[in-house]
């Protein structure tokens, strides 16, 4: 990398933080949090897609789309991507970005009218970066039933949230849940949880890093 690419690079995350900063101001609960998702956890969160699957990808609250990013690096075509945003202002700047994905202005709670002509379509799989806390139990519930809804049985919904507990209880609807992470590299740390009906779970992966930096702290 040259010494020009890399302050790009860096001008241009920069960017996207006060952007993101900015988007926070304005909707503080509908955007959730004051920082845009690290690449790693992006990363991390596109990995339970199947790229070589002919179901398109269904995307929702991208933010500045970090996450949005990762997933077409995972090999998702463009045109397979569907995301929906609540905030025109990052709506705008990712139809921008990101000339050839779906982006979609809307409500993520109501996809029916979100979505419009594409709320027929199934989806391999759900990524969600939408602040779930900010929201009832009961709402959260419908949220991700409504989502799986519009997946074949044993595909996944990936979920983040900053608490240290699944958003959506398990034992309260039709699907179960399991941990997939905990990312520490992230403002704030991020635990990533699975949704889904049926089918195998989704590989946990241990966070090394985690247990790296409590032994750093006892020593």
């Amino acid at each position: 990398m040259t010494m020009g690419s890399g302050l790009r690079q860096i001008a241009g995350k920069f960017d996207d933080e006060l952007r993101f900063f900015k988007g926070w101001l304005d909707k503080p609960k509908a955007v959730g949090a004051i920082m845009p998702t690290s690449s790693i956890t992006a990363r991390r969160m596109a990995s339970v897609i199947e790229p070589s699957s002919s179901l398109p990808v269904l995307e929702l609250g991208p933010g500045t789309g970090v996450i949005t990013r990762a997933i077409l690096q995972r090999g998702v075509a463009p045109q397979n991507l569907y995301t929906v945003e609540y905030s025109k202002d990052f709506a705008d700047f990712l139809r921008l970005e990101f000339p050839d994905v779906h982006v979609i202005q809307g409500d993520a709670f109501d996809l029916d009218s979100t979505l419009g002509e594409f709320s027929g379509l199934k989806f391999d799989a759900v990524v969600s970066g939408v602040p779930l806390l900010n929201f009832p139990v009961a709402r959260r519930i419908a949220y991700i039933e409504d989502l799986l809804d519009r997946m074949p049985e044993g595909r996944p919904i990936v979920q983040l949230t900053y608490g240290p507990l699944s958003p959506v209880p398990p034992g309260r609807g039709d699907y179960t849940v399991s941990h997939l992470d905990f990312v520490f590299r992230n403002v704030p740390p991020t635990q990533l949880w699975v949704y889904r009906r049926g089918g195998a779970p989704v590989r946990r992966k241990k966070f090394r890093g985690l247990a790296r930096h409590r032994r750093r702290a006892n020593d």
